[in-house]
């Protein structure tokens, strides 16, 4: 069962579904297209078979994957990422080029079509513009029960 951190914050509560352990790497995983079951557990050496299908029991009930037979008999099936799970791409990357450059230097996010390096920033799309990370954060709509005016996601972006 997912951790529960009780607060009424998007952070906290996408955490209490994607901050678990091996969740955020099966993503990954599937980011690169559809699965088999064997195949998840040999590309995370160290998962426990009981853990993988735990997190994918999971991730299927809330709609980050689907699970598709392609065999009856014996009943076979592989995993893909749902738009909900495919727009975890953006969690992924953001912590892949957070990693590249503060913890795994030898490694770059870089584009499949010209091997350049990319980067990953705010932009608001009405006004057409770049936004920094200082200025970002996390307004409640009015009325929400609980809701505090408003909380930081982002100190700062480079």
């Amino acid at each position: 069962m997912p951790k529960r951190y009780g607060q009424a914050c998007p952070v906290a509560k996408s955490l209490e579904l994607v901050g678990e352990r091996w969740t955020l790497l099966l993503v990954r995983d599937l980011l690169e297209g559809a699965r088999r079951y064997e195949d998840l557990r040999q590309s995370l050496p160290g998962i426990a078979p009981a853990l993988l299908s735990d997190r994918l029991k999971i991730m299927e009930e809330h709609g980050l994957v689907e699970r598709e037979f392609y065999s009856e008999h014996p009943p076979r099936a592989q995993y893909k990422l749902t738009d909900r799970g495919r727009e975890l791409g953006l969690v992924v990357g953001a912590l892949a080029a957070w990693g590249s450059r503060h913890l795994e230097r030898d490694a770059k996010v870089v584009s499949q079509d010209c091997g350049h390096e990319v980067q990953l920033r705010y932009f608001c799309p009405t006004c057409d513009t770049r936004v920094r990370g200082a200025g970002v954060t996390v307004r409640r709509r009015r009325g929400a029960a609980g809701a505090r005016p408003q909380e930081k996601v982002a100190k700062r972006s480079r």
